[in-house]
This record gives structure tokens, sequence and C-alpha cells, in this order.
């Protein structure tokens, strides 16, 4: 692997997010494709880009600074598939299998957050 961020589960995890947010957005009605379909995907997309981004930084601040950007975008994609469950565009299922991604995701951040000094 020859990049960092390949090596770390949370961008591992972060990237099958995006991947089953995208396979689910694929079922929302076509009016939402340029609202809350693309909000999603895009926010989804934003974790796995952030922690790569970040983990070529020179600096563990740097990493840091990324991962508070990663952390906001997987909590906008909790923020999305609550619009979508009131809008009845979302099973329940495909509500859980974000929202518990998004959360061990949002664990797995701040951990290594707090594990840099």
């Amino acid at each position: 692997m020859p990049f960092k961020f390949e090596k770390l589960i949370v961008w591992q995890k972060a990237l099958d997010l995006s991947a089953t947010v995208h396979e689910i957005a694929i079922k929302f009605p076509k009016e939402e494709l340029y609202i809350l379909t693309s909000q999603k995907k895009r926010a989804a997309d934003s974790v796995s880009l952030n922690i790569a981004e970040g983990s070529t930084g020179q600096s563990n601040a740097e990493l840091k600074r990324f991962l508070a950007i990663a952390l906001r975008s997987d909590i906008e994609v909790v923020g999305c598939i609550f619009i979508a469950q009131k809008r009845n565009m979302i099973s329940r299922e495909d509500f859980n299998k974000i929202y518990y991604a998004c959360e061990e995701i949002l664990v797995m951040i701040n951990a290594l957050r707090n594990s840099m000094k």
C-alpha cells in the first residue's frame, strides 16, 4: 500500500460508507437527484477524501484539522438520512445501515484524533 491512508481502518470504513450511500441514493426519487441525493453522496465522499488528504500532511495538527472536517461530513450524512426519513424516502433498514456506519466512523475518528498529541 503506497499511501498512508490506505492502512487506516477508519478510511476503509469511510470508503464503505460512501459505497453504501451511493447504493441507497439510487433508490431516491428522481426529483431529489440534485438536492438531497447529491448532498448526501457528496458528504459521504467527503469523509473518506478528507481522511486521505489529511493523512498526507506534514503534521499531526494538519491531520487533526482534516479529521475534524471528515467528522462534520459524517454528521452531515446523518442529518441527510433524517431528512430522507421525514420525507419517507428511505427504508428503516437503509437508515439503520447508514446511521450505524456513521456512528462507528464518528467513534473511530474521535479515537484517532484523541490518540494524537
